[in-house]
């Protein structure tokens, strides 16, 4: 599934795609010579198959994705890390090295895997709905006090489903800033209402994913943000 429609040219995001691992698996097993030598170790330490699998499709989807983009071959796409915004360390947020206006993102949960591209530094995620009794544990200490209040307005049916969405909106918008889990993730108001709260300086919009997932992705301004809107789904590559 790919997304790329002109009317959100303006928010800088070129392209999200998401695919079940599961179905695009076979073609990334076809494709995994394109990955480097430090990737092909990281997949060969994986301990659970799920993982590997997970880290295979994301990681040969991400570089056939930037190779199309880049008009290169994806095994010549050279992948870097920028620094942490907590230590400084060469851990912070993935980027393409010698690229200028390139940006990406990549996620993974369950069964799908996302990759966002846009010109501007951007956020993705993906995550599994989660069972009542881990939004009960997790709530508490993952989520703003406003957002606290949101979920406590919603029947408790729909609380797995509403904090899945804001933990997406939070965790994309994190990512897109490079400090990841270096922010503690309750002082960020993303929002478990039908639409994302507002964050300075950031667009944060809800995608359209597969049934029992909730999908986010965020980037910066100064692009024009207009009214919030729950991007479509779409095909993944070729």
């Amino acid at each position: 599934m790919t997304h790329a429609p002109s009317r959100w040219a303006a928010s800088g995001l070129e392209r999200v795609w998401q695919q079940r691992v599961s179905e695009y698996l076979p073609e990334a097993a076809r494709h995994a010579s394109v990955l480097d030598a430090a990737e092909h170790a990281r997949l060969a330490a994986f301990r659970t198959t799920a993982d590997r699998d997970r880290y295979l499709v994301a990681h040969v989807a991400v570089r056939r994705l930037l190779g199309e983009r880049l008009g290169v071959a994806p095994s010549a796409v050279r992948l870097t890390r920028e620094p942490c915004t907590g230590c400084g360390g060469p851990h912070g947020r993935p980027a393409v090295a010698g690229a200028t206006g390139v940006h990406f993102s990549l996620s993974h949960a369950g069964d799908l895997v996302a990759v966002a591209v846009a010109v501007v530094p951007v956020g993705v995620d993906v995550e599994e709905v989660p069972w009542p009794q881990v939004v009960a544990r997790t709530a508490p200490t993952a989520l703003h006090p406003g957002e606290l209040a949101e979920l406590a307005a919603l029947p408790v049916a729909a609380r797995p489903a509403a904090f899945a969405r804001c933990w997406t909106r939070k965790e994309a918008y994190l990512k897109g800033t490079g400090a990841g889990l270096n922010t503690a993730p309750a002082t960020v108001r993303a929002g478990a209402g039908p639409r994302p709260a507002r964050i300075p300086g950031w667009r944060v919009t809800d995608v359209a994913t597969l049934p029992g997932y909730a999908a986010a992705v965020a980037t910066r301004e100064p692009y024009e943000a207009n009214d919030h809107e729950d991007l479509p789904d779409g095909e993944g590559p070729g």
